[in-house]
């Protein structure tokens, strides 16, 4: 379970990048890949190990004038998570 004070990385077995076949971010893994839609690809974008789960939403929610994404942001990265894209 991620906290506010998580600082969230990318694993070393995924690479985030834009895909200009899909006209989406993708993450790149040996088996393949995972299409990401816009909301997804902006929150994994911060996962960099230096920002905490509370300033990843400040940030977001700066970025796109929306207020109460916490909920939202941190359903995603525990999923993210489980899925192991974080490590």
């Amino acid at each position: 379970m991620l906290t506010e004070t998580t600082t969230p990385k990318l694993s070393r077995l995924f690479r985030l990048q834009w895909e200009e076949a899909q006209q989406a971010y993708v993450l790149l893994y040996p088996e393949g890949l995972v299409r990401l839609n816009p909301s997804a690809a902006e929150i994994l974008k911060r996962c960099d190990g230096k920002r905490e789960v509370a300033d990843i939403v400040r940030e977001l929610e700066a970025a796109f004038q929306a207020s109460d994404l916490d909920a939202d942001v941190r359903a995603f990265l525990d999923e993210a998570q489980r899925r192991g894209w974080l490590g």
